[in-house]
């Protein structure tokens, strides 16, 4: 791994950069073919000219097991993850900027990459105020940059290099130096609102440039005002989040400054009117690259060169983003960073850890500083917020409504942390999503702010939502979840633009799989995969209305999840798309894609070799219906020679979700030493504290919240249960404060070392032989003692019994 000399670039945290050059997208259809053709296209030339993250090495120190971390802040370096995944995925798409947990507000730099911020980007057009590492163009409303100089005829092309060297980003703040313009940026946030101060050089032309109609995905109508001479309002309709859909939203801001200006002027995307003190431009939909309106101010900075400026969002109205600027009292920017970075460090705390080297625990606390990022708090100061019908209501004193799940992502294995750690919040979640499916008569699937997108194949949020009742989030309206779940299983209608919660599913409901020749998404077929989706969407609903003493609809959705078993073909052992008349492709489970294509027909974003396995409801019927250990092990063991591969290779695609759980398949077939091996590699190889150190996008922080479940030794196999296979951690010793007030200890005595494969375990000190914990552990916490050697054991957690639980469905009548 190369290193260098910019060891200043993160105070005294090092980040070795491990950087590939150009590479292909991640998603098909309009949404996949932007990201594998259009977005790699657009960083060609930028790539090669970018140079490499280089800094001094971590250190290797370890520190003993009774050192938990006391402060995890010095361990987030928000420029992970801000480079490249490899040659596959393309940009990770972090961000670097402001932000406190689950804010509305994340205020940071775009630089020509789609969705924000890439590391090896160029200019900086402005700081925006919402980010996300999505795979296509989001977000990234209202830019604002400060410049030096004549504006000239099209100021809303003005852009400012910057290097590096001059960039800081840690919780709660972020500071940049821009180039051509010698302006010094620093920036702090609350959940609504920021502080931005700019201190300029000597200058009678200093500006502040009000991008207000260029976000990311391009907007339809934008207007700007200057209400006097220290205010500016506005709001921006934008939206069509992946080009999948009609969904649009408006977010509104108000911006002050802690001084009047001396000169003003707008522009309408065509000419610029000084003196002028409004705006006004209208788009059609889907245009990205036409600038809308904006505005900049002025300033005489020859005697005071800093300028401060404080900016809020709403989604409701301008008035609610100037009520919302009331977060921050006064203009100090040191107190505004102070009670960021608090907030951050009361979240962060929860997970403590000790025994590990810098890197490690670098890699870690910033992976769960990822995790905690998104959903965002959708509601004004107030209370209100803009629902799914497009009207307005409001949240009771004490609770949030939140936007923006990427479900499909995050069902996996971040909803279930959330809900862990912070219970409170994740019901609130929940009853998001419940809000959204009142007002909008559906359950969404991607929502986007208070928009249906249809993003993804699958129902995602019933195992979302499923997945955070598990794990204690149990405050919010679960019967009326269930009874959306059930609605949108049951019935196809389209609603607002044509969104469908689920695809196909009458035909589903009727032959027990949606056929591949009536499975379309735009152009690409994806009947297998939405299938196996429905029957873990299918058992999420059985689990939720178990615990809800609705055993006969229980007993309905749980005999529904033995779908998967309709696409296995007898004749490869793999799980394949079928057709209306039943009958699977012919030849071989595996075909590698034409070229060109992303992933092989019948599957989303994968391939029959990565689907294979996604049966995580009933992981020992599938191993039985394929043929046992003995021949799943050795397709398991060819699976895993390649760890990160895309979509049209037959081996493991750790940057997907779909592949999440399968490193931990060996704890069901009698061999644990292989999962605890496998997930130490995809965990040295894949996740490192450099700007190119996750395998894909993280996704609203689903690869993030992999790393967390698994460097602690532990991940949440089956949606809708409370069930923790186990690997062996990272950490020497863990302390979790669980939000139901219980905590859980994780000590494992040699977790540091290169190799470090369970021997022995105990739970609250009876031995454990089992490679998934016990309910109790997810519900009351306690003490969980891994003993750890560098020689693999082939006796502990071998035998039939250990094995993590199944959920088949009863056979016969």
């Amino acid at each position: 791994m190369p290193y260098g000399d910019r060891p200043h670039l993160w105070h005294d945290q090092g980040l070795p950069g491990r950087c590939a050059l150009d590479g292909c997208a991640r998603r098909l259809s309009p949404y996949r073919f932007w990201r594998t053709h259009m977005r790699p296209a657009r960083h060609l030339l930028t790539a090669f000219g970018s140079l490499l993250l280089v800094t001094l090495p971590l250190a290797t120190a370890v520190a003993s097991p009774s050192q938990l971390v006391s402060d995890p802040l010095r361990y987030v370096n928000p420029m992970i993850g801000t480079g490249r995944g490899g040659d596959v995925v393309g940009d990770i798409n972090a961000f670097p900027g402001a932000t406190v947990p689950f804010g509305m507000i994340e205020w940071s730099p775009d630089n020509g990459n789609y969705a924000g911020y890439s590391y090896k980007g160029g200019p900086i057009k402005g700081f925006s105020l919402t980010h996300a590492s999505v795979g296509c163009d989001a977000f990234g409303v209202v830019p604002i940059l400060p410049m030096v100089g004549k504006l000239g005829a099209a100021p809303w092309n003005h852009r400012e290099a910057f290097s590096h060297a001059s960039e800081h980003a840690s919780p709660g703040e972020y500071q940049v130096t821009l180039s051509d313009s010698h302006v010094k940026v620093t920036l702090s946030t609350t959940t609504r609102a920021g502080l931005g101060q700019f201190t300029f050089p000597a200058s009678a032309a200093a500006h502040v440039l009000i991008k207000a109609g260029d976000s990311l995905s391009g907007d339809s109508h934008t207007t700007v005002r200057v209400v006097n001479d220290h205010e500016v309002v506005g709001s921006t309709t934008t939206g069509w989040f992946c080009s999948e859909g009609d969904g649009t939203y408006t977010a509104h801001f108000a911006i002050t400054f802690d001084r009047p200006f001396t000169a003003h002027g707008t522009w309408d995307g065509i000419k610029a009117m000084p003196g002028a003190d409004s705006a006004e431009s209208h788009h059609g939909k889907h245009v990205q690259h036409k600038p809308g309106a904006g505005a900049w101010v002025s300033f005489d900075t020859r005697k005071q060169p800093v300028v401060k400026m404080k900016v809020a969002l709403s989604y409701v109205s301008v008035a609610g983003a100037k009520k919302n600027l009331a977060e921050i009292k006064g203009w100090n920017l040191a107190q505004v960073r102070q009670q960021a970075r608090a907030a951050w460090r009361r979240t962060l705390s929860r997970v403590q850890v000790g025994g590990a080297s810098k890197a490690r625990l670098t890699t870690f606390y910033t992976a769960l500083y990822h995790s905690l990022t998104h959903p965002n708090i959708f509601d004004d100061i107030d209370g209100r917020y803009i629902g799914f019908d497009g009207k307005i209501h409001h949240v009771a004193k004490g609770h949030h409504q939140y936007a923006n799940f990427s479900s499909w992502d995050t069902y996996r294995s971040l909803g279930a942390l959330q809900a862990w750690l912070f219970p409170e919040r994740a019901s609130d979640m929940a009853q998001s999503l419940v809000n959204d499916a009142k007002q909008g008569g559906w359950l969404p699937r991607w929502p986007l702010e208070n928009t249906y997108t249809g993003v993804m194949n699958g129902d995602n949020s019933v195992p979302l939502i499923a997945s955070m009742h598990a794990f204690g989030a149990t405050d919010f309206d679960a019967q009326a979840a269930l009874k959306y779940m059930r609605k949108g299983a049951t019935e196809v209608k389209p609603a607002h633009w044509g969104y469908i919660e689920r695809q196909g599913v009458d035909d589903y409901v009727r032959l027990g799989y949606v056929p591949n020749d009536r499975s379309t998404d735009k152009h690409t077929r994806y009947g297998a995969s939405e299938t196996l989706e429905y029957a873990i969407d299918d058992f999420a609903i059985s689990r939720l209305a178990k615990s809800l003493g609705e055993h006969q609809v229980a007993a309905t959705y749980l005999k529904r999840s033995a779908n998967w078993r309709h696409l296995l073909n007898p004749a490869t052992g793999y799980l394949q798309p079928r057709f209306s008349d039943g009958h699977f492709p012919p030849g071989p489970g595996f075909v590698a894609p034409p070229k060109g294509q992303f992933g092989q027909d019948g599957y989303d974003e994968g391939n029959a070799a990565q689907y294979r396995w996604l049966v995580p409801q009933d992981i020992g019927g599938l191993v039985k219906a394929i043929g046992g250990p003995d021949k799943v092990i050795p397709a398991l063991d060819t699976f895993f020679q390649k760890l990160n591969v895309g979509p049209n290779e037959p081996y493991q695609w750790s940057g997907n979700e779909v592949d999440f759980g399968t490193p931990w398949l060996y704890n069901y077939v009698g061999q644990p030493w292989k999962t605890q091996a496998l997930v130490r590699r995809i965990q040295k190889q894949l996740f490192t504290p450099s700007v190119d150190g996750l395998p894909g996008n993280d996704d609203l922080g689903a690869q993030s919240s992999w790393y967390v479940w698994s460097a602690l030794g532990l991940y949440p196999a089956t949606p809708g249960t409370r069930d923790l296979v186990v690997n062996s951690p990272l950490f020497e010793h863990a302390r979790l404060r669980l939000g139901n007030g219980h905590t859980l200890t994780l000590d494992a005595p040699g977790a540091h070392q290169a190799s470090a494969y369970i021997t022995g375990m105990r739970v609250n000190g009876k031995p454990w032989s089992r490679t998934a914990l016990p309910d109790a552990v997810v519900t009351h916490g306690g003490q969980v003692h891994f003993q750890l050697a560098t020689q693999p054991s082939k006796q502990w957690g071998s035998a039939p019994a250990d094995a993590p639980p199944s959920y088949p469905a009863p056979t016969g009548k």
